[in-house]
């Protein structure tokens, strides 16, 4: 299973990245205009963090065919390996997945708002796909349609992986954790709030309390 950050906000990805095992950072347009950078510094900094096995994912902003194609050869040209374009499953999106798999150009499938894209995005050969579990939340129970996307891949034998992205809370990550979710792309607010629960503090705390009071000190070994 693997575990990647929604985000172009350097600091947080540096912190994140040394505290827990992330594999990748995602970033779409809206995310790179709150970097406070221009994109392809945003993204060549994203990158000086990442080791060669963690992926980078980048989204084409034109939007017709040709403009896709365009954008998604150079992007993919950013990093010599585990650089992924992102693609949203428009009609012209959906032709560019489709010819960017005959190239070899490694693509991630956004902006998914239904298991029938998602499985039409596969079939194109999209190596990832993210369906929005939030804001498919709006329009019915976007847990339970992830969750029909994966079995639909299952069922059908298909490489396609699917990276469930737009989180707003803990629930909706650990309920597709808990149900085999292949991989996961979360924002770093939402990560932080998945370390630090408040009651963690508190036992530690109490720990802490009742051994300074039995042995007057605040390690293991006297020193």
């Amino acid at each position: 299973m693997e575990f990647m950050l929604d985000s172009a906000n350097i600091e947080q990805i540096k912190d994140l990245n040394e505290l827990i095992t992330i594999d990748g950072v995602t970033t779409n347009p809206t995310i790179l205009t709150k970097s406070g950078m221009q994109p392809e510094e945003a993204l060549r900094k994203i990158a000086a963090i990442l080791n060669k096995d963690q992926k980078l994912f980048a989204q084409v902003v034109k939007t017709d065919y040709e403009g896709i194609m365009e954008e998604a050869r150079k992007l993919s040209a950013i990093r010599p390996e585990n650089m992924y374009v992102k693609i949203p499953v428009t009609r012209d999106g959906l032709k560019a997945i489709k010819t960017c798999k005959e190239e070899g150009i490694h693509t991630l499938a956004t902006a998914i708002y239904s298991a029938s894209e998602g499985f039409l995005a596969a079939k194109n050969g999209a190596d990832y796909l993210a369906p929005y579990t939030n804001r498919m939340c709006n329009y019915g129970d976007g847990v339970a349609e992830v969750i029909r996307l994966i079995n639909m891949l299952k069922v059908n034998n298909m490489d396609s992986k699917v990276i469930a992205a737009s989180f707003k809370n803990v629930d909706q990550v650990a309920a597709l954790i808990e149900n085999g979710i292949p991989a996961v792309t979360v924002p770093c607010d939402v990560v932080y709030q998945m370390i630090g629960h408040p009651a963690t503090g508190v036992a530690v705390d109490e720990f802490s309390a009742n051994w300074n009071k039995t042995y007057g000190r605040d390690s293991f070994f006297e020193e």
